[in-house]
């Protein structure tokens, strides 16, 4: 349940989180097992913000003597924080959470399952596609359980399970380099919960050996600014990286792009962008947050609607400094981590255009189907590396091109849009990087622009 308390400065505010992370990765190379770990890390940690200074600390073990340790040194901490200066006490929004969240997987799989299944993929692979120069099978699975509790009345019990199966195939290109491709699925829970079978993957891995193939006969980019279409892969890590970082409100506080444009058109009409808290359409999504790292009941943000930018994700701290509702995104990933400002399951929402329409609509430009990295800035500015593309030539797809890079504006990549697709796809295999890693989701259409791209 959830309740409501009046806002009113905070002289004083504390709150106290038990974490643990348990984490299982496995990896096979050329049917060797090189990685074989499973590491759980536990801990307690506390805030105290006290006339306007914040205190933390935090400990490895989770007894009640070391959680009251750490609960005086956070407070001590905020003590000494306000020897620099009287501070004007924060109205705080005080929403509160009180609940426990409850995940029902399959049972996990024990090593000698997974060391089974790496064994046949591997030994399927290598008789499927002899041509192969390596294979690497990656699975990996974590799960966080937090119990959290603050002095505006929060008991929080949450938790995150995801997974996530990475497979590998390395060829020789035409010029006699090395050539590589990667597919990953991801999903809700344990490695237990994807459908991780031979036979059940073996339509992706055959796509995936099609492509890599054409890719062993890949042309250069054409490089300057060109027609694309943006595979929802793409279009997910678009909008968590180049859009979605802007809109938080720290960076907004430090002097992000997006705070000065709250109410103004900054993309297509066809552009809404949202971060899910939870659920979409009444369907749980990857990376479900009831409440955050701060107790605060979670609720999505609108951060783009028809075009027009609406909203920013906030914490406790900075919805107080920018007068906006709290969004309940403060989220910490490690039992020693102070909750920042985070996305939770951010995506582009699906149109009404079909991908072959699209395509077909195209003279001259690009299919980019797959990155391997990005990086953006709270200009939004990015820059991708893509992976897999495909030239576009009279409304077919041609030649595959070589690994390359694309790069420009969110603001200017989104407001030139002119077609969204129909369909919608949702991962959660990486990770996010802000001072701390972040287990987040990603999710998007196919998405028509025109974008920078590098060439020869």
């Amino acid at each position: 349940m959830s309740a409501v308390h009046d806002l009113k400065p905070q002289q004083f505010y504390a709150e106290t989180r038990q974490h643990e992370v348990h984490k299982m990765r496995m990896m096979m190379v050329d049917g060797n097992l090189t990685t074989n770990a499973r590491t759980t890390e536990s801990g307690v940690s506390a805030r105290a913000l006290r006339d306007g200074y914040w205190g933390f600390a935090a400990a490895p073990v989770a007894d009640a003597a070391t959680l009251q340790r750490v609960e005086n040194k956070a407070m001590s901490n905020a003590d000494a924080m306000s020897r620099f200066g009287k501070r004007n006490a924060l109205s705080l929004p005080s929403a509160t959470h009180i609940g426990e969240q409850v995940f029902e997987g399959r049972s996990p799989w024990t090593p000698k399952q997974c060391n089974e299944l790496l064994s046949e993929l591997h030994e399927w692979c290598k008789s499927t596609f002899p041509q192969l120069r390596s294979t690497r099978f990656i699975l990996h699975d974590e799960k966080h359980i937090k119990h959290l509790k603050n002095s505006l009345g929060s008991d929080v019990i949450s938790r995150i399970d995801r997974a996530a199966v990475y497979m590998m195939m390395i060829a020789e290109g035409d010029d006699g380099a090395p050539i590589e491709l990667m597919e990953i699925l991801s999903c809700r829970g344990s490695i237990a919960d994807l459908e991780l079978t031979v036979d059940a993957l073996k339509p992706k891995l055959h796509t995936l050996y099609d492509h890599l193939q054409a890719k062993r006969h890949a042309v250069p980019a054409r490089a300057g600014t060109q027609q694309v279409i943006i595979a929802p892969e793409l279009a997910g890590m678009l909008a968590h990286e180049a859009m979605g970082h802007p809109c938080e409100a720290d960076l907004v506080l430090g002097g992000s792009v997006a705070g000065d444009l709250v109410g103004k058109k900054i993309a297509s009409d066809k552009i809404t962008m949202i971060d899910y808290a939870h659920s979409q359409n009444g369907q749980s999504l990857m990376i479900p947050v009831i409440a955050d790292d701060e107790g605060t009941p979670s609720r999505d943000a609108v951060l783009i609607e028809n075009g027009v930018l609406r909203q920013f994700m906030g914490s406790r701290e900075t919805a107080a400094k920018l007068g906006i509702e709290n969004s309940g995104s403060a989220r910490a990933y490690a039992p020693a981590d102070e909750p920042l400002v985070r996305m939770r399951n951010t995506a582009i929402l699906p149109g009404s255009d079909k991908l072959n329409d699209m395509i077909a609509d195209i003279e001259d430009g690009y299919l980019l189907l797959k990155t391997g990295n990005g990086q953006a800035d709270s200009t939004t500015e990015f820059m991708f590396g893509i992976s897999l593309g495909y030239e576009i030539r009279n409304g077919q797809l041609g030649p595959a091109i070589r690994d390359t890079t694309v790069s420009g504006s969110a603001l200017k990549v989104l407001s030139a849009v002119d077609a969204v697709s129909d369909d919608m796809h949702w991962e959660c295999n990486g990770y996010c990087g802000k001072k701390q890693p972040m287990i987040v989701s990603l999710g998007g259409p196919a998405l028509r622009t025109r974008l920078h791209m590098g060439g020869e």
